[in-house]
Parts: C-alpha cells; sequence; structure tokens
C-alpha cells in the first residue's frame, strides 16, 4: 500500500470549487472563478427524495442576498468521483468485515460508466488502498486489503502526517490529505463516504481544516458512524462535518442498517440537482461565503453544502 504524502501548506493546494458551464446539450463542468456550483438533493418530510422540482421552485442565497440561478438541472448522469474512507482503528476490530463487505455492495451499486473511486484506511496514519479508478474488481480488492491497525512502534514513515508514538487515530488527517491531495485535482461531483466512529486522537491537522479542506475542493462528506461499546465516539464531529460539507451522517447500529445506511447514501448520489449562480459579490478576498437553498415547500429539506471560498487575487 502506498502512503499519501502531506501537503506543507495548505494555501498551496486551495481548489477552486468545480463548476458547471452550460453548452448546447447536456452539463459539462469547467473551472472557473465566477460561476458558484451546487448539488443539491431534496426530501420530504418522510426523508422520500424529491425528484420532480423545477428551476423556479428553488430559491438560492450568499451571505442572505438572493442570487439568480444561471443554471439548473436534473443530475443523474455526471460522473462521480468518489473517496471510501474506512476507520480502521482498533475500535473497529469486531465490524471490519462487516463494514468491508457492505462497502463493496455499495459500490457495485453506485459506480456506473464514468464514476472511479478511491479507497483509503486510517488509523495511526492514512494508507491509500487504491488510487482513483474505474476498475470495480480494483476497487473490490482494495476494500478487502484494510486491516485493523498495528500496534505503534513509533517509526513515522516519511512524507507521510507524523503520528504521536503512543497510538491512535488520525481521522482528521485522513479527510485532509483525500481532499488537498486526491479530490483537489478533480472536476464533477466529489463525495467522501467514512465509515468511522469519528473519534480523533492523533491527527496534526484540527477538524475545522479538515473542513476547510473538503470546503475549498468542493468535496461533500457522508459519514456512516459506528460505535462499539468500550470505545469513544463523536457523534458530534460526524455532524458537523457532514453539515457544512452538504452531506449526511447517519448513526449505525448492526450490519443490517449498514447496508440501509449505504443505499440511503447512493440514493442521494443519484438524485441530485445542479444550481450554478454568478454571485453578486464579486470581490476575490478569498473570504468563506455562507450559502443558503431554499425550496417554496418548508416541509421540504434540501442537502447542499454551507458556503464556499471565493477566489484570492
Amino acid at each position: 500500500m502506498r502512503k499519501l504524502p502531506f501537503a506543507l501548506a495548505i494555501a498551496a493546494s486551495l481548489a477552486v470549487p468545480a463548476v458547471p458551464q452550460e453548452p448546447s446539450q447536456g452539463p459539462a463542468l469547467k473551472r472557473t472563478v465566477n460561476l458558484v456550483n451546487l448539488f443539491a438533493t431534496v426530501r420530504d418530510k418522510n426523508k422520500r427524495i424529491v425528484g420532480d422540482l423545477k428551476q423556479s421552485d428553488f430559491k438560492v442565497f450568499e451571505d442572505n442576498q438572493e442570487q439568480q440561478i444561471a443554471f439548473f438541472s436534473k443530475e443523474v448522469t455526471l460522473p462521480i468521483t468518489l473517496g471510501l474512507l474506512i476507520d480502521t482503528s482498533g475500535s473497529e476490530q469486531n465490524r471490519l468485515g462487516a463494514e468491508q463487505q457492505a462497502a463493496s455492495q455499495f459500490l457495485e451499486r453506485v459506480m456506473k460508466k464514468g464514476d472511479e473511486a478511491m479507497v483509503m484506511s486510517f488509523d495511526t496514519d492514512a494508507d491509500l488502498l487504491a488510487d482513483f479508478t474505474d476498475d470495480r474488481g480494483m476497487v473490490q480488492r482494495a476494500i478487502n486489503k484494510a486491516r485493523i491497525g498495528a500496534v505503534n512502534t513509533g517509526v513515522v514513515t516519511p512524507g507521510t502526517i507524523p503520528t504521536s508514538s503512543g497510538g491512535g487515530t488520525v481521522f482528521y488527517d485522513a479527510v485532509y490529505l483525500a481532499c488537498n491531495e486526491k479530490l483537489a485535482t478533480e472536476a464533477g461531483r466529489k463525495a467522501l463516504v467514512i465509515i468511522t466512529d469519528a473519534d480523533d486522537n492523533a491527527s496534526k491537522i484540527r477538524l475545522d481544516e479538515a473542513i476547510e479542506a473538503a470546503q475549498r475542493t468542493d468535496t461533500v462528506i457522508h459519514i456512516l458512524l459506528v460505535h462499539d461499546p468500550g470505545f469513544g465516539w463523536r457523534p458530534d464531529v460526524a455532524h458537523k462535518m457532514s453539515d457544512e460539507t452538504g452531506g449526511r451522517t447517519i448513526e449505525v447500529s448492526s450490519a443490517k442498517k449498514l447496508n440501509e445506511a449505504f443505499d440511503q447514501i447512493s440514493e442521494e448520489l443519484r438524485s441530485q440537482y445542479t444550481l450554478g449562480y454568478y454571485p453578486t459579490n464579486t470581490s476575490k478576498d478569498g473570504r468563506f461565503r455562507k450559502v443558503r437553498v431554499e425550496t417554496g415547500d418548508k416541509d421540504f429539506k434540501v442537502l447542499t453544502r454551507k458556503g464556499y471560498y471565493a477566489p484570492k487575487n
């Protein structure tokens, strides 16, 4: 397995969000500093996917100022770039096999032609088990390679984020690396699906830095939150990370619930609206802009990212 390198400076690897431009037929994506792209999933009060809305049903706000929607589509065919992150710390030893089986079934269902996936595991450091590929067999083999981390010997692999000699779980480091080192140069729909208890006790990166890395690379984070009695877990951390990036946290208590959670994520990834707008605030100040998407029906809940970082001169 290949160790992921650590970016020495966050600013050096920041990426402008990937955004759509309207062609004659179907959406295409390009990088631009002007257009803000949002992928949104809508559910009703019974948590069922709402898939028949029109552009006129949506309103988009940036820093509480309504924006004019310039591009809209019901997105089902745009390729997905997906990162699967598997927590292999000691707290996962009793359920790793079930997680691997469910993850394999999920990727078999969700991956379509044009999609790519990578697989990482993390415990005392982050291990890249498979780089981006459209080869499902390769992804399957990578998932099966995941192993519960050995006791930390204090040896630090050169070029990776260093871990403490006492062991631990580098959850935030893994998210940061996946976004900045792997997803930053990708375009289109990007998502991380993470199986973890969200209990980080060894990262050099802070939670807010991990979230910022996802926001800057336009990456949605979905967390399947698992927990074993006797081990710590952090539902507050999981919800903050997924909420801020437009994803979901689903608490999982059994193998059946794990498969159901993967089904929900799969459905959302394949049932999204694309909303694009040119912000009225044209300042290139590098600041975070808060975004809110609403529909005319108050019973509908819109799932999308909560903001983006403006380009900087």
